[in-house]
């Protein structure tokens, strides 16, 4: 029978490291100076894993449950080593204390180290066209990665739109049309993820008199758009596929949780990934994240948030979350809580610390 490790602890180890230094992970579980090795694993199967630093101050989380397929690194494998994903009770003592903020005139609540929630409702909105376009994530708001606008499409064409050098994440929420990237067209319904490649463009034509409701995220950030006159014809032939749908076949659990990938590296995304999922009634465990997170929420109600603020979260709000902001999500309705999310850079939505 093979020999299993022993889970040190579910959570992985947050260290920055020294370039050119090399350093000993336990694979075994059993060593006191964890996650490096003592030489605990003598007389078991088990050998540490040597990883040398490639940058200076270079940010890794090492594996705590050791059963990670990317040793040394955590890939999310400790959420399925238990039955419930970590919770915190929203009832206890501290937690009762914690001051809901609401929203200002902007419709932007925020609470601790510039995560905040957004109500698109209320943001501005600037026309262009048959299509209006609002600013939910940016420099200006504390991104230092990613942006994040909403589009409202009319019946007719848009404006032909380019984010230059950047990757753009669409998800479309309500509407059914087609979209044109680079001058070819692909036909897109609710609940789609799309991807654009750097440099190519993108227009969409709604033949509805509905409007169509996009979330359109760039990455790295971009300020605003280019208006093009004419649509370039630069499509990249090495990756076709660029609108995905919800398929229960792809869901990946997450204890009891689930979630599935949309936009990622088989799309031909290396840094930034879109994914969609379901959280049941709780609440989170407080953690954070190597990577910058933009969230939004399709259904259910519930709370965000940090370590001494929280507000309230609604079906269209937008989250944005920093890099390595301590935060928690709960869902306060029964039949759960559905959300779209984009993290940059990263390609795992599973791996917190």
């Amino acid at each position: 029978m093979e020999e299993l490790p022993k889970v040190a602890r579910y959570k992985p180890y947050y260290h920055e490291l020294e370039k050119g230094k090399r350093y000993r992970w336990c694979s075994c579980g059993l060593s006191k100076k964890q996650p490096f090795c003592d030489g605990s694993h003598k007389g078991t199967d088990f050998l540490p894993v040597v990883y040398e630093a490639v940058e200076e101050g270079e940010e890794v989380l090492f594996c705590g449950c050791k059963h990670s397929a990317d040793q040394p690194f955590c890939d999310g494998a400790h959420n399925d080593l238990q039955d419930v994903y970590e919770e915190d009770d929203p009832n206890s003592e501290a937690n009762l204390l914690i001051p809901v903020v609401a929203a200002d005139a902007q419709g932007r609540a925020v609470l601790d180290g510039g995560c905040c929630v957004i109500q698109v409702s209320r943001i501005a909105k600037r026309e262009e066209g048959v299509m209006k376009l609002g600013e939910l994530i940016s420099r200006a708001s504390g991104a230092q990665h990613q942006s994040q606008f909403y589009a409202e499409v009319a019946k007719g064409q848009s404006p032909i739109l380019s984010f230059g050098d950047s990757d753009v994440i669409i998800f479309v929420a309500q509407g059914n049309g087609e979209l044109s990237i680079s001058g070819r067209p692909f036909a897109v319904n609710p609940e789609q993820g799309v991807y654009i490649r750097p440099q190519e463009a993108f227009s969409l034509h709604n033949p509805h008199d509905e409007p169509m409701h996009l979330y359109i995220s760039v990455c790295p950030l971009d300020v605003a758009p280019k208006y093009l006159a004419e649509m370039p014809g630069n499509f990249n032939d090495d990756f076709p596929e660029r609108t995905i749908g919800i398929d229960p076949d792809k869901r990946q659990t997450m204890s009891n949780r689930f979630f599935q990938m949309l936009v990622d590296k088989t799309m031909g995304s290396k840094v930034v990934t879109q994914f969609i999922g379901d959280i049941p009634k709780s609440k989170a465990a407080m953690h954070r994240h190597l990577y910058e997170e933009s969230i939004v929420v399709l259904k259910g109600e519930g709370y965000m948030w940090t370590e001494n603020l929280k507000t309230k979260v609604t079906p269209g709000d937008v989250i944005f979350l920093p890099r390595k902001q301590i935060h928690s999500l709960e869902c306060t309705s029964a039949d759960g809580m559905m959300l779209v999310g984009v993290i940059y850079p990263g390609d795992n939505p599973s791996i917190n610390y």
